[in-house]
């Protein structure tokens, strides 16, 4: 099961992140993370399509005693749109809330149009990382830092 999940979160990644930043993790960065203890990987329910009934998107969780940091979200660009990324990270705070956790945190690149996403579910910068994502194709680029209180 967690192989097939894992073979779906890559094809999900490949189509979702554009390579020129960087965020995309390879397989084995993937396979590592989830040999940790504590950390989450989630399917969305939702399938790409009528046509692929594969999952439209997943998130990647790490919690430790009452924090938790959203590593990886992905939706598959097909079905963008739709309710599902918010859908996640609100799966992710009930999960979290259940796990004692009183903080989530996640941390992605300046410019990232999820931003309103995650400002809409209540989330607020607490810091930035200049320069961290660096390409050969572009100029470095921030990483910001949020984070969201749970009740």
């Amino acid at each position: 099961m967690i192989r097939d999940q894992i073979d779906q979160a890559m094809a999900i990644m490949e189509a979702a992140f554009d390579p020129a930043f960087g965020e995309a993790w390879n397989r084995r960065q993937l396979e590592d993370a989830l040999l940790m203890p504590n950390t989450h990987l989630v399917m969305s329910e939702t399938p790409i399509g009528s046509d692929d009934p594969n999952s439209a998107g997943f998130m990647l969780s790490r919690s430790v005693l009452d924090e938790e940091e959203l590593l990886l979200i992905a939706v598959h660009p097909d079905a963008r749109r739709k309710g599902i990324g918010k859908a996640l990270v609100q799966r992710l705070f009930t999960d979290a809330a259940t796990r004692q956790v009183k903080r989530v945190f996640l941390e992605m690149r300046d410019g990232n149009p999820a931003e309103t996403l995650y400002r809409s579910l209540g989330f607020s910068p607490i810091g930035r990382r200049r320069g961290y994502y660096r390409s050969n194709r572009l100029s470095p680029i921030d990483a910001i830092t949020f984070s969201r209180e749970l009740a």
